[in-house]
């Protein structure tokens, strides 16, 4: 190669925009919907929020309700999994035990998905998708119910509350953070869950006569 001619520059990678990543998208359309509605949220007003077009955003998903199912996904996986490791029966591990881990877990959950969790407890089934997510919701439900009764049958907790509705008390109780607790605020995350944990078990405690 001779001193005039140069070297061909090397193609230039093609990047996207910084901050637009799939998994922003996503949180920028959970922010919204939680704010506007879903059903009053368009992928137009979404593409808006974020300073792209709208083939920018189908780019990295294919709907609004695939954004929807992500969502919803995030606010339950991880409490499932929190749910299906406590329903095992570890040996030497009481099922009041996994009870308590449960509802203390689970407001670990909530704080770390606080988002998406407000979002699914405002789905009402209009969707395929909602109506899996409440299923979902269900079986949780259940589940707790199912260690409930047999923490009762421990004689651990008190037996004069049907063992459903506790259920349903304890994840109210966890569920209730959503519309007060912020990160950074007046009482850190531990101390939640402690005062949850303290307050419910202390009141479904067993008193004898």
């Amino acid at each position: 190669m001779t001193t005039t001619e140069q070297a061909e520059p090397a193609p230039r990678r093609r990047r996207g925009r910084p901050g637009h990543d799939q998994s922003a998208i996503l949180r920028a359309a959970v922010e919204l919907f939680n704010r506007r509605g879903y059903d009053a949220t368009s992928m137009g007003d979404l593409a808006k929020e974020l300073g792209l077009t709208k083939p920018a955003i189908y780019h990295h998903v294919t709907s609004k309700e695939q954004l929807l199912g992500q969502a919803l996904d995030d606010a339950l996986d991880e409490l499932t999994t929190v749910v299906t490791e406590a329903t095992r029966r570890p040996p030497g591990v009481s099922a009041y035990q996994r009870l308590r881990e449960v509802v203390r877990r689970s407001v670990e959950v909530l704080v770390a998905h606080q988002p998406s969790v407000t979002l699914l407890l405002r789905v009402r089934g209009n969707s395929e998708i909602e109506l899996a997510a409440l299923e979902r919701r269900r079986w949780l439900d259940d589940r707790l119910a199912d260690l409930v009764a047999d923490a009762v049958a421990e004689g651990a907790l008190r037996d004069d509350v049907p063992p459903a509705l506790v259920s349903r008390l304890l994840f109210g109780m966890v569920n209730s953070l959503v519309e007060w607790y912020r990160p950074g605020g007046a009482y850190d995350q531990a101390m939640v869950a402690d005062a949850i944990t303290s307050i419910a078990f202390d009141g479904l405690a067993r008193h004898e006569p």
